[in-house]
């Protein structure tokens, strides 16, 4: 292979998807790829077509028509649980309401995809909750808060919670959805900074979807998804 030309992490090829009961595709988007390390801004306006996007990445669901190829599998050729491990192996997610679990602690939050994950287990040396202690110490996260509740802490807490979670066991691909809508500006930021560090740190690639302008300039590149998707359809 040429090291000096890799593969692209993402690659999107004559992709269309039609949510079932739909005449016409939420998304069709002729081609889209993204690069190993590259830190990507998504945007559109609301109905765009972001949210069935992720889903396409994650392997939620498959196109419809076309290749959705991720560390060079196509995942329509992988059975649905063969892409729950997949997203599971390489995928680390930071939802837009963080969905962490109420009844565990911060750490037990942190560590759980490495439950789910040998792979992601096996990128861990050494003991799994000093890894955990380790990201949220560079998160910026109190070590008092380490065993409690995690419905215990605030919004801007939570939110680097399911920061470390997206990141432990470093996976090649971070996905972030809307993760700052509750913060304020100096919070945002200092969060979007944060992430971007750790991000660098596991050498992952990072897509950021955002409706926040303010956001665009600290990733090294942007995609306008209204330009790309010839459907122009709704989420």
């Amino acid at each position: 292979m040429d090291t000096n030309n890799p593969p692209p992490v993402i690659e999107l090829s004559q992709v269309a998807f039609t949510w079932p009961g739909n005449d016409s595709p939420t998304l069709a988007i002729p081609h889209l790829q993204f690069q190993q390390g590259e830190h990507l801004f998504v945007k559109g306006p609301s109905g765009c077509g972001k949210s069935t996007l992720l889903s396409l990445l994650t392997g939620i669901n498959t196109a419809t028509e076309g290749k959705v190829k991720v560390l060079n599998q196509s995942l329509s050729d992988l059975s649905g649980s063969n892409r729950d491990k997949f997203r599971a192996d390489h995928i680390g997610y930071i939802f837009q309401q963080f969905n962490l679990l109420p009844y565990l602690s911060v750490i037990e939050n942190v560590i759980l995809p490495c439950q789910f994950s040998k792979k992601r287990r096996s990128q861990v040396s050494g003991d799994l909750r000093d890894q955990a202690k380790t990201l949220l110490d560079k998160l910026h996260l109190s070590e008092s808060l380490m065993n409690k509740p995690v419905v215990e802490l605030s919004i801007g807490q939570q939110q680097r919670v399911a920061a470390a979670r997206a990141l432990i066991g470093k996976p090649k691909l971070i996905i972030a959805d809307e993760p700052t809508s509750s913060l304020d500006y100096d919070n945002r930021t200092a969060f979007i900074e944060l992430l971007l560090d750790q991000v660098n740190h596991a050498n992952s690639t990072l897509i950021f979807v955002s409706h926040d302008p303010t956001l665009e300039p600290l990733f090294d590149r942007s995609v306008d998804l209204r330009e790309i998707n010839q459907a122009g359809g709704k989420q």
